[in-house]
C-alpha cells in the first residue's frame, strides 16, 4: 500500500469507521497514511471531504481507501457519486440488510455519542469513570461494594489503564490496589478486599518487562531493580494462588484482551455499551 492514503468520513466522531477500519487495515503488511474527516454532517463538508479525497488521488497515484459511516442520505451521495477512491459503506453493507431481516427500520442516529447530555448510559460512563479515578492505586476504601472489578497487582503491572478502559469502553466501575511490602509480609490480600474476592481480578507481569518500566520512571532504583521485581512478582503470584483470585500475566497482552478476559472471568452484571 506505498502512497495509498486511507480515509475514515464519519458524521459523527469517527470512532467506529476507524475502529472498523483499522482492524480490516490491520489483515495486511502494510502501512497507510490515515486521514480522518469526522462531523460531515452537511452537503457542504460531504463536497469539502470529496475535493480533499480526490486531491490525494491525484497526489498519491492510486484511489484512496474510504470507510464510511455516514447515516445522512444526502452528505452520503455526494461521497458516493463524487469521491474518486474505493468507497466502503459499513452502515449500508450492514445496517440495510438488518433492516430487512428484522423488518424495522433504523433510526439513522448519529453515532453512539449523539446528545450524549440526556443518555443515561454516557451520564453512568461518567460516574464510572469519575469512581474508577477516585478508587486508582488503593486511594480509597470508600463504597468498593459499589465496584464491578477489584484489581490487583504490583505497581506498573497495568493496572491503572486496564480499569480507566473497563469504565470508559463498558461504563464499569473499576477499582485498583497495588500490592505492597506490607502484603507480602502478611502473604495475604490487602484487608480492605477479602469481603470482596468475587470482583477481584489479578495482573501479573514477566520480571524484566516491569523493571524496564520501572526504570523509565525511576531509573536504577532497588524500585525498578530485576531482582526487586522478581521478588515482588514471585510473592505476588503465590499471594493470587493461595487466594484462589483469578489473574494473568499483561507482558503481551494489549488493554483491550486484557478487558475481554476479564469480563469472560467475573461476569459483571452490569455493562453499558
Amino acid at each position: 500500500m506505498t502512497n495509498r492514503t486511507v480515509f475514515f468520513v464519519s458524521d459523527g466522531t469517527g470512532i467506529t469507521a476507524e475502529t472498523f477500519g483499522n482492524a480490516i487495515l490491520a489483515q495486511f503488511e502494510a502501512k497507510a497514511r490515515h486521514v480522518r474527516l469526522p462531523f460531515c454532517d452537511t452537503v457542504d463538508k460531504a463536497h469539502q471531504a470529496v475535493r480533499q479525497i480526490n486531491h490525494s488521488a491525484l497526489v498519491d497515484g492510486h484511489r484512496p481507501i474510504v470507510f464510511t459511516t455516514l447515516v445522512n442520505m444526502d452528505v452520503l451521495k455526494v461521497i458516493q457519486d463524487d469521491c474518486q477512491g474505493m468507497l466502503l459503506d459499513m452502515f449500508g453493507m450492514f445496517v440495510h440488510p438488518l433492516e430487512q431481516e428484522l423488518k424495522l427500520k433504523s433510526n439513522h442516529r448519529i453515532g453512539r455519542f449523539s446528545d450524549a447530555s440526556k443518555s443515561k448510559e454516557y451520564q453512568s460512563r461518567i460516574e464510572a469513570i469519575n469512581f474508577s479515578l477516585a478508587h486508582d492505586d488503593g486511594q480509597s476504601n470508600r463504597d468498593l461494594e459499589q465496584s464491578d472489578v477489584i484489581l490487583v497487582g504490583v505497581s506498573r503491572s497495568g493496572k491503572t489503564p486496564t480499569s480507566l478502559y473497563l469504565a470508559m469502553q463498558y461504563g464499569l466501575k473499576a477499582s485498583n490496589y497495588p500490592l505492597i511490602p506490607e502484603d507480602f509480609e502478611r502473604r495475604q490480600l490487602p484487608p480492605a478486599l477479602l469481603h470482596h474476592k468475587a470482583k477481584i481480578f489479578g495482573l501479573t507481569i514477566q520480571p524484566e518487562r516491569l523493571s524496564e518500566i520501572r526504570n523509565e520512571r525511576r531509573p536504577h532504583s532497588k524500585y525498578a531493580s530485576i531482582e526487586n521485581c522478581r521478588m515482588e512478582i514471585n510473592e505476588a503470584e503465590a499471594m493470587m494462588r493461595r487466594a484462589g483470585i483469578r489473574w494473568l500475566s499483561t507482558t503481551t497482552k494489549s488493554i483491550e484482551e486484557i478487558a475481554t478476559t476479564i469480563l469472560q472471568e467475573i461476569h459483571p452484571e452490569r455493562l453499558e455499551y
